[in-house]
């Protein structure tokens, strides 16, 4: 009877100690959820399309370092979103309401909710050439 109990108290402790690490990893991967809403070619800007995306942070979420083609701008439709884009200069949070634009060949150097406890959205809408790839890994070159 002593070694089932010390075998369940085992069992029991590294679940204690493993569970905050399953959910770290967890909340980590889920820390961006990004989702097309609306792509429609312009019809008086011919090659080019406007895409919009609705990207939700979970509270602490960010986004890597990332470049866009084409122009892009951000609403915050909920919460604070802490960015940063190349030519604008250092971060600045920007609350529910508020808007901030990527021109053509910057880099967005920091994306994130501003809020650790609290959820974030932002409404980003690209204006591109048609079929380029919105978003990629890095810096612009």
């Amino acid at each position: 009877m002593k070694r089932t109990a010390k075998i369940w108290f085992a069992a029991a402790l590294c679940a204690a100690i493993l569970q905050p690490i399953g959910m770290k990893a967890a909340s980590a991967q889920d820390a961006e959820t990004v989702k097309k809403i609306l792509s429609q070619q312009l019809p008086n800007v011919p090659g080019n399309s406007l895409t919009a995306f609705v990207v939700e942070y979970a509270p602490g979420g960010k986004s890597p370092s990332h470049h866009h083609a084409g122009s892009v701008f951000a609403y915050v439709l909920s919460g604070e979103i802490r960015s940063q884009v190349s030519p604008d200069g250092p971060a600045k949070v920007y609350k529910e309401g508020e808007f901030f634009f990527e021109p053509p060949g910057s880099s967005h150097l920091v994306s994130e909710n501003a809020s650790d406890t609290e959820p974030a959205s932002l409404l980003a809408v690209f204006v591109a050439e048609d079929n380029a790839t919105l978003t990629a890994p890095g810096e612009a070159k």
